[in-house]
């Protein structure tokens, strides 16, 4: 496993903001589409850009070959059931509490990864900022007016979908050695065929009448936030492990909270930046703790 340089970071940065973007775009969809046809159109918006490239650089797809399993493995727990649950939950919860809520990644991640992945054993520094960033994700809990009786399982479901990411992201480490490229359209095109019909005989997309910017949202969560991000998730993934790529989840609060304020202009209360700070804290200590040699625990 290479450890990352600056451009690694770079790329995790940039990645985290498009994931960001997509809270709001999808607080923006659940004004028209429901929860499955949006993770179903989200999937599919993004699909089309990969499978261009794909032809484009002569990039051999292997949805249908003897690795299908796989694919549609994960297509199902890292695209169509998380994507599911955090439109299903936004749906009542701030987009920047969602982005916040997301931030749980890590610790799921970091437990996963020490004893499914090589090179990504907990230690003392690791486990102390992943420890400190999601107290912050704790302590908005105690938020009343952002979390509630209302919308408490509505928040849970947020969380659950992030446990998600982490099993789609450890399943994809199986195929690990395949292009990024094939790996992103291959799953995107089982977490299509899979999350359509059940769109169709639930949701019946076809008696909505969604507003155009409902729709602009949904076409800029696939090409952007799904597509190209997915795209980048996976180089991420095969070059630097599961953990580093799981950071992207502390920074992801941050811009969430920004741009949910910027576009949507949603409350932003003082437990919310004392979270965010908390997050940042955590984002410092696991950092540290790839960059020097600790022994594990």
């Amino acid at each position: 496993m290479k450890s990352p340089n600056a451009t690694d970071y770079f790329i995790l940065t940039f990645l985290a903001i498009l994931w960001a973007s997509a809270f709001f775009n999808i607080k923006i969809a659940t004004y028209s589409y429901g929860p499955i046809t949006i993770a179903f159109l989200r999937i599919f918006f993004g699909m089309i850009p990969l499978i261009l490239l794909c032809y484009f650089k002569k990039i051999k797809i292997e949805a249908f070959s003897k690795d299908w399993k796989w694919f549609a493995a994960i297509g199902i727990i890292n695209l169509v059931i998380p994507f599911f649950l955090i439109a299903y939950g936004v749906q009542k919860v701030q987009s920047n509490l969602a982005a916040i809520l997301m931030s749980t990644t890590p610790i799921s991640a970091t437990i996963l990864a020490h004893f499914f992945a090589d090179g990504e054993k907990i230690n003392v520094i690791k486990i102390f900022g992943i420890v400190l960033g999601f107290s912050g994700i704790v302590y908005l809990f105690s938020e009343n007016l952002l979390i509630n009786n209302e919308n408490l399982f509505s928040a849970l479901m947020i969380l659950l979908g992030s446990t998600f990411y982490v099993i789609g992201g450890i399943l994809t480490l199986k195929i690990s050695n395949k292009k990024n490229e094939n790996v992103t359209a291959s799953i995107l095109i089982w977490g299509a065929i899979i999350a359509c019909p059940i769109s169709l005989i639930i949701e019946q997309p076809w008696n909505l009448n969604p507003s155009l910017e409902s729709t602009l949202s949904l076409i800029y969560l696939g090409i952007f936030p799904t597509g190209i991000a997915w795209l980048l998730r996976f180089m991420i993934l095969k070059k630097n492990g599961l953990v580093f790529q799981s950071q992207v989840a502390y920074l992801i609060p941050i811009f969430g909270v920004i741009l949910g304020f910027i576009f949507l202009n949603e409350l932003v209360t003082p437990k919310i930046l004392i979270a965010l700070s908390a997050v940042v804290l955590g984002i410092y200590f696991v950092k540290k703790a790839g960059d020097k040699k600790i022994q594990s625990i």
